[in-house]
């Protein structure tokens, strides 16, 4: 372990974390970097630009954002190819989790070409840690779909997951989102509204999900900023509601289609069907 400076290799991409509030929130690692590169490609200049200016720091900017990652993604790889050290960000956080980014890695990859992460804020941890709800494991999600409808089939294919769920939200979809989380997963279920993490109007809610609506309608500021939603895991009795709902679909499967199976299965226990339907394909494969 190495307390000296850190300088940036040539041809190599390094993957940095920026701070997603506070600016105090980045690593001497990650300002090594970032005064060392040759380029920086970042999601927006202009914020890229003020963070930079925040610490002093003079580097050549390159736009890579979702409308032009890949195009960007080939004329990194030929710069790094040429010999040059690449430092890849985003507006703020981690690059390449719900940010542009995974394509300039994979293209960094598919050419041979060093690839290094610089770790740091990340807006899943840091709301996980304030929560107390990952005991067990948990899986993140980012930002649900637009469309009611297709939010909702994802929540149901997500209903019968054991882990703590995490996902993203920005304020104008926030109350449709969490009336369909207490509508899919069920009001019983714990959630953790984390909202503006580290920056100056943080806060936190924890509280039933069946609740959150009501508690986001009593003030106007709680539905502004930007979101973390973590939701506590599928409770102890719809483990034993999914066994017995398992337990039903491998008797029907053995006669019938895996969608019959698994429509009739969902009304006999009241399961969720499109869980059921994997389930049943599965148990067809196992036959």
């Amino acid at each position: 372990m190495q307390a000296s400076e850190f300088r940036a290799q040539p041809g190599t991409l390094y993957v940095v974390a920026t701070p997603i509030g506070n600016l105090r929130d980045i690593t001497l690692r990650a300002l090594d970097i970032l005064k060392s590169v040759d380029l920086v490609a970042a999601e927006d200049t202009r914020v890229t630009g003020g963070l930079l200016a925040a610490y002093g720091i003079a580097a050549k900017l390159f736009a890579c954002h979702e409308h032009n990652e890949r195009a960007a993604a080939a004329e990194l790889v030929q710069r790094l190819r040429e010999g040059r050290s690449v430092a890849l960000v985003s507006d703020a956080g981690t690059p390449a989790i719900s940010d542009p980014g995974a394509l300039v890695v994979q293209a960094a990859r598919a050419a041979a070409l060093a690839v290094v992460p610089i770790p740091g804020a990340s807006a899943v941890a840091t709301a996980l840690s304030a929560a107390g709800l990952a005991t067990g494991g948990w899986r993140f999600h980012g930002f649900l779909p637009h469309k009611a409808g297709d939010r909702r089939r994802v929540l149901e294919d997500l209903a019968a997951v054991p882990d703590s769920l995490v996902f993203y939200e920005s304020p104008h979809r926030l109350l449709d989102t969490v009336g369909d989380l207490a509508t899919v997963l069920g009001g019983d279920r714990r959630l953790f509204i984390a909202r503006e993490l580290t920056k100056r109007f943080e806060s936190f809610h924890d509280g039933l999900l069946g609740e959150a609506a009501e508690w986001l309608r009593g003030d106007d500021n709680r539905q502004r900023g930007e979101f973390v939603l973590v939701v506590s895991g599928r409770p102890e009795q719809a483990d034993e509601a999914m066994r017995e709902a398992r337990r039903v679909l491998a008797i029907l499967v053995e006669d019938l289609p895996a969608s019959q199976a698994a429509r009739l299965a969902a009304r006999i226990t009241g399961a969720k069907k499109n869980a059921l339907y994997d389930l049943a394909q599965t148990l067809k494969a196992e036959t």
